[in-house]
């Protein structure tokens, strides 16, 4: 999987700028603040609709317009498509595929998959479970439509009952209907919880061997996925938390509140995991993203990387930069004196400063 161009219009600091990309390694290169960042942002929006940054849609509008226009062609399995992202302040974002729109932002997922890694994600060990439920959301958004199907109407749902349960308080004679929304939830939360686990399993048959070799043999990683029920069915633990629910306001227990383990050898390193170790630890999953991706769909994604390597010591360093030669990559960093010093082969170079991004006539080889 490829992408060939990418057109941006009144994005974030960008008024216009038109990209063509290599198949293999391109470097955005400049000092911060000048809008490497937000070229890969762009890139990420095309796959997902959202920023990775959490930004709502008017933030990525340039200061002083009033819309946006993001246009990628992308490659996939020879068949090319045009991702078309209209945003707008004050409206919807409009969405076209090949020039035809489409209603839903879901439709969008599964045509252009990306991996995107960022110095936030080398803290997804040691910070808190949202982000754990994250990857394991947007991965499978990816890979499962049906997956996201279940996850849109399970949160949807979740909110509809913790209105319902702070109305209950006003209104007594509601109580009789919270029994329909929790077969609702159930309905679709145990889906979740069956596709999370099958999940994690597949992460486990590939995390295990790279994290081996990040470790010189030295360490061994397992995922324990920890479902927000515990260890009792759905129903049961609906039925326990009612109480809890009534009281708070608020739904306590189902997959929103599911955690991922990462144990090493017995230890958890959520807890007792030092810097290093968990850091290792999330290059090991996102490295584990990428082969999940290749072996499901049997292409590659594009992968992100956002002036990650800076974060990681120079085995790790190696170690990544290995591992994605054969994968159409993006890289954002302050200069590409290191790429040289590896002998790294670098076929596009973009020097981006003010809102501009230069193509260089030079390859690093």
């Amino acid at each position: 999987m490829k992408i060939k161009s990418l057109k941006l219009k009144d994005y974030r600091n960008y008024g216009l700028l038109s990209l063509d990309l290599d198949p293999s390694t391109n470097i955005f290169y400049g000092n911060n603040a000048q809008g490497k960042t937000n070229i890969l942002e762009s890139v990420y929006v095309c796959g997902t609709t959202k920023s990775h940054r959490g930004a709502k849609d008017r933030d990525l509008i340039q200061f002083g317009k009033e819309e946006s226009h993001i246009e990628a062609v992308i490659e996939k399995k020879g068949t090319e498509y045009q991702i078309d992202i209209h945003l707008k302040k004050n409206s919807p974002k409009g969405i076209a595929v090949n020039k035809i729109p489409i209603r839903k932002a879901s439709e969008l997922f599964g045509i252009f998959h990306i991996v995107f890694f960022s110095p936030e994600d080398l803290n997804i060990i040691k910070n808190g479970p949202s982000g754990r439920r994250r990857f394991i959301d947007l991965e499978l958004s990816q890979l499962d439509k049906v997956y996201l199907n279940h996850l849109s109407n399970y949160n949807r749902i979740v909110n509809q009952r913790n209105h319902l349960l702070k109305d209950i308080h006003r209104r007594e004679n509601l109580m009789e209907t919270l029994d329909i929304w929790d077969l609702q939830l159930m309905k679709y939360g145990e889906k979740i919880i069956e596709e999370r686990k099958k999940f994690i399993c597949e992460v486990n048959q590939i995390i295990s061997g790279i994290h081996k070799k990040l470790t010189g043999n030295q360490e061994k990683i397992e995922l324990v996925y920890e479902p927000g029920t515990g260890n009792i069915s759905f129903e049961e633990s609906l039925k326990k938390s009612r109480e809890r629910d009534l009281r708070t306001k608020s739904t306590n227990v189902g997959p929103h509140r599911d955690d991922i383990c990462f144990m090493n050898d017995g230890v958890d390193l959520r807890r007792f995991g030092s810097q290093g170790q968990q850091r290792t630890a999330a290059l090991s999953l996102k490295l584990s993203e990428i082969e999940i991706v290749r072996r499901l769909i049997g292409d590659t994604p594009v992968l992100l990387l956002d002036d990650v390597l800076s974060e990681l010591d120079k085995y790790r360093q190696n170690y990544l930069l290995e591992s994605i030669h054969d994968i159409q990559t993006l890289i954002t960093c302050t200069g590409v004196e290191e790429f040289i010093s590896r002998r790294f082969s670098v076929n596009t170079i973009f020097h981006v400063k003010n809102g501009y991004a230069l193509k260089e006539n030079r390859r690093i080889i």
